[in-house]
């Protein structure tokens, strides 16, 4: 890709880029959200039309007009969001749009049992182990995974994007995942690899391409870098302080939860845990905790066979996220495009929906002058970069979306602050806001729940660490006294 421009009202997403990427290598792409990795594969993939700038596969000048075009030539992309047929099987999610058939005219019908012998070659030839009649509804996202890089690989592609691709993947899945990128390299296929996991990058990857702003900041083999050398080349300055220094001082308990149990036998039970006014709680556990249940029964959205929630020394009800709404307690989701996010609708309306009753005037209408006014002092004290606040929130990078979606919830004026994986997928730049944030509120005497699946963030920013496995709590330990062993040794008590 050769001096590739793109521009959008307000933004110049790339600058004059260049990347060039060798076959049967891993080439990572890296940068801070908004830094304009994802609409330069985009353009490589035919969704954009670059403004400016040339596209060169196999030495040869090409022009992506579309993705179909861009899969005939053999380019292939796997999104960070896996979006397959839920209700289709493996083989028809794999060839849609291109079925097999039988016979001619009006007479022609698909080939089902062509259809399935291809997807056993393809698997067999993967070594992926997936029944091609599975449901693709049914299948975890680990598979999913695997459907959407085989029907990548179906493609006879040359080159292979992966955005993201383990960022919903277990330690076990993650292996899995690079032992068919192996595979692939030694077929001579090149790998373009969006990650934000620096350890996962410096493993796989041949080659590194940093961007910042739009623009290419260089391209170095793997082997001359390290995280802090990334990190310093990805944000512009030195970040050797990947946490900020905390002055929060945790004081009395404002929640008490006891004998939470989920009426689901196979579901959280007997978990029973105490908030600080201050503290920054993290609680930890491998994928299948039950952690995300916990929090979200303590906001309303799952129901309770027993246990009490006290705040304040007082009993309460906490039967939906009105009522949790009400004791002044929010929650950020973990999935933000599927739960946090309305992707039609503005910065904006993003921002002031959760408090749209607190912006109604005496004639029962919004009053837009008042609304306007906090939503930009939001995006000020957050520093949220965006072109305007009309700018539709699907057009930000994802660090900034999850600035908005505190927003939302600090107008509410929370004081128990419930995060679910709150940096994930995003930069080490945003990543730092997003901490710094954190430490600012705690100061305040907000109290903040962090649930995180990475292990420097929950050492770094928490003052207690609950640990959870299989939906029983099996341990909270200090901040300062906790280390990885511990953590992962209580993460585990009681897996089989």
């Amino acid at each position: 890709m050769k001096g590739i421009s793109k521009e959008f009202p307000g933004v110049k997403a790339l600058d004059n880029v260049t990347l060039k990427v060798r076959p049967g290598t891993v080439h990572a792409l890296m940068g801070e959200n908004g830094a304009g990795k994802s609409t330069l594969m985009k353009c490589l993939f035919g969704i954009y039309k670059p403004d400016g700038g040339e596209i060169y596969l196999s030495g040869s000048q090409v022009e992506m007009n579309s993705s179909k075009d861009a899969l005939d030539l053999g380019v292939a992309m796997i999104h960070q969001e896996l979006n397959p047929v839920p209700h289709r099987n493996v083989m028809e999610n794999i060839w849609l749009g291109r079925f097999p058939v039988k016979g001619r005219g009006p007479f022609q019908f698909v080939d089902h049992k062509k259809m399935f012998k291809d997807t056993d070659q393809l698997f067999k030839d993967l070594e992926m182990d997936i029944d091609p009649y599975t449901i693709a509804g049914t299948m975890s996202v680990s598979k999913l995974q695997s459907l959407e890089i085989a029907k990548a690989v179906s493609f006879h592609s040359k080159v292979i994007i992966m955005d993201e691709p383990t960022s919903s993947l277990t330690g076990n899945e993650v292996e899995a995942l690079f032992k068919i990128i192996d595979g692939l390299k030694q077929r001579g296929v090149a790998i373009i690899y969006i990650s934000h996991k620096m350890e996962e990058i410096l493993r796989i990857s041949d080659e590194v391409t940093i961007m910042r702003d739009g623009k290419l900041i260089g391209t170095w083999p793997a082997a001359e870098l390290t995280t802090d050398l990334i990190i310093t080349k990805m944000v512009g300055r030195d970040l050797s302080q990947r946490f900020p220094e905390r002055t929060n001082v945790p004081g009395e308990v404002i929640l008490k939860a006891e004998g939470l149990s989920s009426p689901f036998p196979k579901m959280f039970q007997d978990v029973s845990f105490d908030i600080r006014k201050g503290e920054i709680l993290g609680i930890g556990g491998l994928v299948g905790a039950q952690r995300t249940e916990v929090i979200e029964a303590l906001f309303g959205l799952r129901s309770l066979a027993s246990g009490t929630i006290s705040m304040h020394g007082k009993q309460v009800r906490i039967k939906s996220p009105i009522d949790a709404k009400k004791h002044k307690i929010a929650l950020l989701t973990e999935e933000r495009r599927v739960t946090g996010i309305f992707p039609v609708l503005s910065v904006q309306e993003n921002t002031v929906i959760a408090n749209l009753d607190r912006y109604v005037n005496p004639f029962f209408l919004l009053d837009e002058k008042k609304y306007r006014k906090e939503v930009n002092r939001s995006i000020e004290q957050l520093r949220v970069k965006t072109p305007s606040m009309r700018t539709l929130i699907k057009n930000l990078s994802g660090g900034n979306q999850q600035k908005v979606l505190l927003a939302r919830w600090l107008l509410t004026e929370p004081d128990i602050l419930l995060l679910d994986e709150p940096t994930r997928g995003i930069d080490v730049g945003a990543k730092f806001e997003i901490y710094s944030i954190m430490a600012d509120l705690a100061k305040q005497g907000k109290s903040i729940v962090m649930i995180s699946s990475e292990m420097p963030e929950l050492l770094g920013m928490s003052d207690r660490i609950m640990v959870m496995c299989e939906g029983r709590l099996t341990g909270v330990v200090e901040g300062s006294q906790a280390t990885e062993e511990e953590i992962m040794r209580l993460a585990t008590k009681h897996k089989s």
